[in-house]
Formats: C-alpha cells, structure tokens, sequence
C-alpha cells in the first residue's frame, strides 16, 4: 500500500476510515470530530409499534455481528486518530446511550485524558414511539486530549462570548438539523438519518481550533465538519465510505462559502504572549513618564524607562508596586495599572495584545 506523503487538504476521500487514517502521516492534524456508528441495529431499538424503522435507519455502516466486532472496530479507528493528533490535539466524539459508553472506557484505555462530557440537549427531539421509556432529548459529546500532559487549546473568551458573556456551561441547548439546512434525496427523504447541526460543529470548532488548524472527520456523513470547516477558515480532512454521502458532501463544501473574518476570535489570558513590561516601554507601546493609576484613581505611579513604577519611595515591576500600594501579597499589575488614552483609562494589558498584533502584522 502506498503511504500519502502530502496531507489531503479540504477534500472528502472516499473508502474505509481505518485505512484512509493509515495513510495519513502521524501527528498530522489538530483536532478530530467523529460521529461514529451508533450500533443501533445490534441494539434493534429504532422501530415504531408498527415494527417499520424510524427514518428508514437500515444502514450497512451500523450493522455489528456483536459487541466485540464493534469494539474492536472503534478500538481500530481512535488508534489511528490518537497516531495523527498531534501531542497538543484534542478529539471530539458524539454518540448516544447506545455507545457513547463503551467509547468513553475504550478513549481512556488508549491513553486519552477526556477533559469534559457535553451534553447536547435536543430542542426538538423525536418522540418514543413505543411510549415505554423517556424522550431520549439528548447526545453525549466526549471532549478529550491526546494525553494527559498536552496543552491542548481552549478557546474560553470566545466561548464566553458566544454565550452573551456568561461561562459557557456543558450542557448545549441546540435544535436538530432541519428546513434548507438538512439534505435530502430526489425523494424529498432525509439523505442522511443524523446529519448534525450546522451550531453545533460551529462551536466544537470555535472552542478547540484557530483559523488554519486541520481538522479530522473519520465518519463525514453528509459534511457538516467540513462545511463549518470552511466557513470558519479551518482546514479539513473528511472520510466518508458511502458513495452518496461523499457526493453529497462534496456539493456541500463547493457551495459553502469562507466567512469574512470568521475565524477570528477573542483571545484568551493563555493566548497573550508573556512579555515583560519593559519590552513595551522599550518599544514605545508606552512612554517613560506615562502616569498609571488603579482603576478608581485612588493610587498613582510613574512609569520609569527600564519599566519599573516609581510611586513615592516605592520602585519596582508593575507587579511589586500593585501590590505594595494596596498591602496585599501580590498583584496583577496588567489589569490592575490603568493609563489615560483619548479620555479614557486603559489597562496596561491591552498593549500586550497591540504588542502581539503588530508582530503578527510583521510576518
């Protein structure tokens, strides 16, 4: 078998994901989303009173012979997603109380340290037809990082931000997939039985990505990953074994747009460069002699031209002063320290961030 040696950028490949995965050079990718067979035949539980499958689910991608073939085929297919990760990468998969446990012991027997459970609340989900259980209302999204030591990338301001500022909590309330968005056959049927929503790949990628990371999607269905992908400036990667999805996946991302700015986000605490204060007075960020005051004008300090504040017979870091103007142990003197700018008090941690977009702009 010939080994790929160039990653296949934006492109749908069609065949078996384990051996398209194989392939694919190791540590290659940033993020993988995957949507795998929900082992609902061998459970035999999609039927109404009438015994006719819902939504027409008789798919040959989700027939096991037992629950060791099924386990072995998922332990075969995160094997090689954990290969391609790279050491920081993280990895999102979706499933229901038909498999999404078994996935989870698999995930973490493979050396995968999961970072959270999101639940994925339904706003419209379809009734229990027998009436004999609950309206199952909801999906389970395992979020986990390559290995335990990884820094893998959270993106939690924008995450905030998405969330009309408030922390961003586990449980998202998003619909099903429907109207224009959902594809469907020249029958006018559903093409596929779970496309996801369009919202929800958005945020998985807008929480672990930046703008030009690659992301995988061994089970692309009808292409959402790879739509999203696209509009939101994110390379793709999509495998889909079935010949109709594939097509329909392709003709998807063809007539999906990039976004104009789509990709950018807020920056976290974690994404500012560490640099010291005085690289930014050295620079002209901020002048030697600037007056800086708390928040409330209650205390003042001069900035000096090796960077320290000098406040009466205190000197030192922005840090040492803060701290010592307020009799606490110790001080954030980038949000702390605030100067005057057209009017207005600005905290010193703002130029970090100007700092961090003019050397950007210089590349």
């Amino acid at each position: 078998m010939e080994i790929v040696r160039e990653l296949p950028l934006d492109q749908i490949l069609l065949g078996d994901c384990v051996q398209l995965m194989g392939m694919l050079p190791t540590a290659s990718v940033h993020c993988v989303f995957a949507d795998p067979p929900y082992n609902l035949q061998l459970r035999g539980e999609l039927r109404r009173p009438d015994d006719s499958l819902v939504d027409g689910v008789d798919e040959e991608w989700d027939r096991f012979t037992d629950l060791p073939a099924y386990d072995d085929f998922t332990r075969r297919w995160l094997l090689e997603c954990r290969r391609l990760l790279r050491k920081d990468g993280t990895i999102w998969v979706i499933g229901s109380y038909h498999n999404i446990f078994r996935i989870g012991a698999i995930l973490q027997d493979l050396g995968f340290w999961i970072l959270n459970d999101v639940v994925w609340r339904k706003a419209n989900p379809m009734p229990n037809f027998r009436g004999r259980r609950f309206t199952n209302a909801h999906e389970t999204m395992i979020w986990a990082a390559r290995e335990r030591d990884s820094r893998y990338k959270f993106n939690y301001q924008a995450m905030k931000s998405l969330n009309d500022d408030i922390q961003m909590r586990s449980d998202w309330f998003i619909p099903l997939c429907t109207g224009a968005e959902r594809l469907r056959n020249q029958h006018g049927l559903k093409l596929h039985p779970t496309q996801k929503p369009e919202a929800l790949l958005h945020r998985v990628m807008l929480a672990s990505t930046s703008p030009g990371d690659i992301v995988l999607d061994p089970f692309a269905g009808t292409g959402t990953t790879a739509a999203v992908a696209k509009r939101l400036h994110r390379h793709f990667i999509s495998i889909e074994r079935h010949p109709a999805y594939a097509e329909a996946a392709i003709g998807r991302v063809r007539r999906t747009k990039a976004g104009e700015g789509a990709g950018e986000t807020t920056p976290t605490k974690r994404d500012i460069p560490r640099v010291p204060f005085g690289s930014l007075v050295e620079r002209g960020l901020i002048e030697p002699g600037t007056r800086v005051t708390d928040k409330l004008r209650r205390v003042a300090a001069t900035v000096m031209a090796d960077g320290s504040l000098v406040a009466g017979d205190l000197q030192g870091s922005i840090h040492k002063v803060g701290a010592a103007l307020q009799h606490a142990p110790s001080c954030n003197g980038w949000t702390f320290w605030h100067f005057e700018r057209d009017g207005a008090l600005v905290a010193l941690d703002v130029l970090r961030g100007e700092s961090a977009a003019s050397d950007a702009g210089a590349l």
